[in-house]
C-alpha cells in the first residue's frame, strides 16, 4: 500500500519537475501538435472575430504581445506602449517611491526634450497630473491620459495592424485554440481529492508540459442528482472570473463516462491541511493577513463580475507553487443581477452567516462574514463557533452564530480583534464591506496597513511561507474515499443538448497564457519566421540566376545551325538535295566514331557554294581539342 502511494507521487513530481521532456514536460510530437495553418486556410476567421481593441490587443494575452511587436515598428506607436509601461510601474511602485516615479515619467513624456510626442494630451491634464503628485500620489493620477493614448490606439494604428502580418499569425494562433480538446490531449496522474460529482486529479497538457488539475464530473451522478443546472453554473462562473486570486479554467472536454473541468493546479494544498496538519495549529499573525488581503482580492474580482461566492472555508482555499492562495470550488456561488438580491441557505455549518441561516435576502454579505470566519481560523487554530473535531449539533453551532460572540487569545493583536469583530458582525447592514464601500473598506483596514494592494495584485509581494517543492500535499492515494458505483441512471440523446454547452473546449485566456509562460509561443513564431525567410531566400534565387556563359565554339556552331536551317527552307522549295557532313560526339573522350554534322555552307563564313566540313571528312575529339588549344 505504502508503495503504491510512494510510487503515485514519485511520477507526479517528476512530472512536475519536468522529467518527460528536455523543454518542460513536451511531447516528441509537440511541434506537430502545435502546427500553424496556413494564413488562407483563417480567411474565415478573419471576417468572423470580433473587431474590439481591448480584446484583441490587450485582455488576450497573445494578441497583446503581437500588437505590442507591430508598435515597435513605428517610432510613434512605440513611444505609446513606452508610456502604457511606464504608468504601470508608476502604479506598483513602493508607496515611498511613487512620486519620484510619477515625476520621471511627466520629464520623459511630457516635456519639450522628449524623443517622440505622444497624442494630443491637453496641457490641462498634464498640470493636474503635476499637481496631484505634489498633494497625493494615487495610483489613478494618469487615468485620464491613459485613456486618450488607448483611445488614439484603437483608432487608425489598430486598423492598421488588422492588415499587417502580426494580425495574421494571431488569427493563426486563435485558429489553433479552437481546435477540439479530448482526453488525449492530456498525460494523467494520481487522484488529489474528491469533488461533489467525481475525482480530481493532476494532468499535464502533452504539447506543453504544463500541469493542470482535472476535475471529473460523472454523467450518471449528475444526472442522479439533477445537477446539470449547478454544473454548467460553475463552468460559466469559472470561465468568466478572470482573477489572480481564483482558479481558473483553462479546458472543458468530455469522455464516455465524465464531463472534465481543467483548472489551474495548486500544489500546496489546501490552507485546512496547513493549518492543522503541521505543527501546532493555527499561523502567526503576519502569514495570516497576508493570506487575508488575497482573500479580499480574490472576493473583489467576483463582486465586480456580481458574483457572491457562499462558501469560504480553509478547505476552499489553495496555495500555489510560490505560497499564493487561490479560491477554489464554486459549486455554491451565484451571479446577483445588478440591483436585485437572493435567498438560500447554502454553505458549510460553522461558516455560513446569520443572514443565510435565517433564510433571508443578502449579496455579497456572507462572503465578508466567510472573511472574518477563515481570520480567526488561521490565528486561534480553530474556527469562531465550534473547536476542530468538537462533537456538536448542527442546531447548537448556528444557535452560536446567531446569539454568541466569539472570543480572542493572546495570539490576536488588537488590529486582529479589531478586523474580526467588524467582519463578524450580526447585523450585515452595520458589517465590515457592507456599508456601500465593499472590498475598498476592508482593505482601508489598519491590519493591512504593510500591504501594498497594487503590488500584491500585481504578484509582485513575496508570501510568507513557500511551499516544499518536493513534498505532494495531499492525502495518501489509498485515503482517498473512491466514489460507488451509480446504478439504474441510463444516458441518453437527451442529455447531449447539456453536454454540447458544458464542452467547449479551451478558454482564451488561459490557453494563451499557458502557450507563453511554456515558450511554446516564441518557440513556434522563429521557426514560423525561419520557414518564411528561407522560402524567400529560395524564391529570390530563383528570380536572379544567371544565364550560363557560352563558349566560342558553342556560339559559331549554334550561329551555323541557325544559317543552314534558313538556307534549307529556301533550296527545299526549289527542291535541292541537302548534304550532311560528319561531326564529332565531344562528350565521349577519345572517341573516332563519326557523328552526323549538319554541314556548315561556306556563305556563313563568306566563301562560294561549298561546304565546311568537306563530305565525308571526319574529326575526332584529339583534333578538336588541338583545334580550341590552337
Amino acid at each position: 500500500m505504502e508503495l503504491e502511494n510512494l510510487l503515485a507521487n514519485s511520477v507526479l513530481l517528476k512530472a512536475r519537475q519536468g522529467g518527460y521532456g528536455k523543454k518542460s514536460g513536451r511531447s516528441k510530437k509537440w511541434r506537430e501538435m502545435l502546427k500553424l495553418p496556413p494564413v488562407s486556410q483563417c480567411s474565415e476567421l478573419r471576417h468572423s472575430i470580433e473587431k474590439d481593441y481591448g480584446s484583441l490587443c490587450d485582455r488576450q494575452p497573445i494578441g497583446r504581445l503581437l500588437f505590442r511587436q507591430f508598435c515597435d515598428t513605428k517610432r510613434d506607436l512605440k513611444r505609446c506602449i513606452e508610456f502604457l509601461d511606464a504608468v504601470t510601474e508608476y502604479e506598483v511602485a513602493a508607496d515611498e517611491d511613487r512620486r519620484d516615479c510619477g515625476l520621471l515619467v511627466l520629464e520623459t513624456f511630457f516635456s519639450n526634450e522628449s524623443e517622440a510626442p505622444l497624442p494630443e494630451i491637453p496641457p490641462r491634464v498634464v498640470k493636474e497630473c503635476r499637481l496631484r503628485l505634489r498633494e497625493n500620489p494615487s495610483k489613478e493620477v494618469f487615468e485620464e491620459c491613459t485613456r486618450i493614448v488607448q483611445n488614439y490606439l484603437s483608432g487608425e494604428p489598430f486598423e492598421e495592424y488588422q492588415e499587417s502580418s502580426y494580425f495574421s499569425r494571431f488569427l493563426q494562433w486563435k485558429w489553433l485554440e479552437r481546435r477540439p480538446v479530448t482526453k488525449n490531449t492530456f498525460r494523467y496522474y494520481r487522484v488529489l481529492g474528491k469533488g461533489g460529482f467525481g475525482e480530481v486529479c493532476a494532468c499535464q497538457v502533452r504539447a506543453t508540459g504544463k500541469m493542470y488539475a482535472c476535475k471529473k464530473l460523472e454523467k450518471k451522478r449528475i444526472k442522479r442528482r439533477k445537477g446539470e443546472a449547478m454544473a454548467l453554473n460553475e463552468k460559466r462562473l469559472l470561465e468568466k472570473v478572470r482573477s489572480r486570486f481564483v482558479v481558473s479554467l483553462s479546458y472543458t472536454y468530455e469522455t464516455k463516462d465524465a464531463l472534465c473541468l481543467v483548472l489551474t493546479i495548486m500544489n500546496g494544498g489546501d490552507l485546512k491541511f496547513h493549518i492543522y496538519n503541521l505543527g501546532n495549529p493555527g499561523f502567526e499573525e503576519q502569514r495570516a493577513v497576508f493570506y487575508a488581503a488575497e482573500l479580499c482580492c480574490g472576493l473583489e474580482d467576483l463582486q465586480r463580475e456580481r458574483i457572491v461566492y457562499r462558501d469560504l472555508k480553509p478547505e476552499n482555499i489553495l496555495l500555489d507553487d510560490r505560497g499564493h492562495i487561490r479560491i477554489s470550488d464554486l459549486g455554491l456561488a451565484v451571479e446577483i443581477p445588478e440591483g436585485e438580491t437572493i435567498r438560500g441557505r447554502v454553505g458549510t455549518v460553522g461558516y455560513m452567516a446569520p443572514e443565510v441561516i435565517n433564510n433571508e435576502n443578502y449579496t455579497f454579505s456572507p462572503d465578508w462574514w466567510g472573511l472574518g470566519c477563515l481570520i480567526y481560523e488561521m490565528i486561534q487554530g480553530h474556527s469562531p463557533f465550534r473547536k476542530f473535531k468538537e462533537k456538536v449539533r448542527r442546531e447548537e453551532v448556528e444557535r452560536r452564530v446567531k446569539k454568541d460572540t466569539e472570543e480572542y487569545s493572546e495570539k490576536f493583536s488588537e488590529d486582529a480583534k479589531s478586523i474580526c469583530r467588524m467582519l463578524l458582525t450580526k447585523n450585515p447592514k452595520q458589517r465590515l464591506g457592507c456599508k456601500g464601500d465593499g472590498a475598498a473598506g476592508v482593505k482601508g483596514h489598519p491590519v493591512f496597513k504593510d500591504i501594498n494592494f497594487k503590488r500584491l495584485e500585481a504578484n509582485m509581494l513575496d508570501p510568507p511561507f513557500c511551499p516544499d517543492p518536493h513534498a505532494v500535499y495531499c492525502k495518501d492515494v489509498l485515503d482517498i474515499e473512491q466514489f460507488s458505483t451509480v446504478r439504474g441512471v441510463y444516458l441518453d440523446t437527451t442529455d447531449d443538448t447539456f453536454y454540447s454547452q458544458f464542452v467547449t473546449g479551451c478558454v482564451s485566456i488561459p490557453w494563451q497564457n499557458e502557450m507563453i509562460e511554456s515558450e511554446c509561443f516564441k518557440d513556434i513564431n522563429e521557426s514560423a519566421n525561419e520557414e518564411k525567410m528561407a522560402l524567400n531566400v529560395e524564391e529570390r534565387a530563383r528570380q536572379t540566376v544567371p544565364r550560363p556563359k557560352r563558349g566560342f565554339f558553342y556560339r559559331l556552331f549554334r550561329s551555323g545551325v541557325r544559317v543552314i536551317r534558313r538556307d534549307l527552307s529556301s533550296t527545299g522549295a526549289h527542291g535541292e538535295r541537302r548534304r550532311v557532313g560528319v561531326g564529332i560526339n565531344p562528350t565521349v573522350s577519345g572517341a573516332k566514331a563519326p557523328v552526323p554534322h549538319s554541314g556548315v555552307s561556306s556563305s556563313a563564313l563568306g566563301g562560294g557554294r561549298q561546304t565546311w566540313p568537306p563530305a565525308g571528312a571526319f574529326r575526332t575529339t584529339a583534333a578538336f581539342d588541338k583545334v580550341k588549344a590552337g
